[in-house]
């Protein structure tokens, strides 16, 4: 009776790909959405422009909802 580790019963072989776009992986998912938050709370705390205050609070809220989705992506 042998006991083969998995290690040693297969050859070492390269991670198997995924099959998501490159584009829709975590990472750079995840810095779209950090952009957004930036992005929302700059337009939170600028002094010029209305309508970026706006809409800075659901640019921030998208960017939340996004990265809190995105961290479910694979890498």
């Amino acid at each position: 009776m042998t006991t083969d580790t998995p290690d040693m019963a297969a050859p070492n072989r390269p991670p198997p790909r995924s099959r998501w776009p490159r584009w829709l992986r975590r990472r750079p998912m995840e810095t779209i959405a950090t952009v957004l938050i930036a992005a929302g709370v700059v337009m939170l705390l600028q002094p010029f422009a209305l309508i970026l205050y706006t809409y800075s609070f659901a640019t921030t809220l998208a960017g939340v909802v996004m990265f809190t989705a995105v961290s479910k992506f694979p890498e």
